[in-house]
């Protein structure tokens, strides 16, 4: 049905709001399906622009799944950044990010996560929390990967230090040691 509303709009004016709704609903149905190839093809088929960067922007505040926030702001980082004002493409890339880590983790975790994933600072700071240590290393690792070059609004260095605060809170002990005496 998408298809033969995508070739009714190539042949009768169609609004460019009611495009949008289309193209938007076709893209977010091929991703909650798994077809990112379709989706890759929807996308490039579209010649306008600026039609091009609302329909991903509108389907990425949709907050779809993990695979298809990760693909869209994949997308829109690699097609669109120069268009995206800085706090959006921080955004963006921020969830690009925390997608990323998200899939690092076990795949029945990733749901206790997923409400983080555009802010994967939090969501380190909740792994180290409930004591998953390995997730941890793991997250961190694939960050300092990402990061490289990257201005996202946080740094390896805040990092660093949230694993240097937490480091801290593990070896402070609540109480007073006692004396033995001999």
């Amino acid at each position: 049905d998408y298809e033969l509303c995508e070739e009714w709009g190539h042949l009768y004016p169609v609004p460019r709001e009611d495009l949008i709704n289309l193209h938007r609903e076709h893209l977010l149905h091929l991703l909650e399906m798994g077809d990112m190839e379709k989706a890759f093809q929807l996308l490039q088929r579209i010649e306008d622009p600026g039609i091009c960067l609302a329909i991903s922007e509108q389907s990425l505040d949709q907050h779809p799944n993990l695979a298809a926030s990760h693909f869209l702001a994949d997308y829109l980082t690699a097609h669109f950044y120069a268009n995206l004002t800085t706090a959006r493409r921080n955004e963006i890339q921020a969830l690009y990010m925390g997608s990323k880590v998200l899939l690092t983790l076990p795949e029945l975790s990733r749901v206790n996560y997923f409400h983080l994933s555009s802010r994967p600072l939090l969501m380190l700071e909740q792994l180290l929390m409930n004591m998953k240590v390995d997730w941890v290393a793991v997250a961190v690792q694939t960050l300092h990967q990402l990061l490289a070059g990257q201005e996202i609004g946080f740094t390896v260095e805040d990092i660093d230090n949230l694993l240097s605060k937490y480091a801290e809170k593990a070896l402070k002990f609540p109480f007073a040691l006692k004396e033995r005496r001999s």
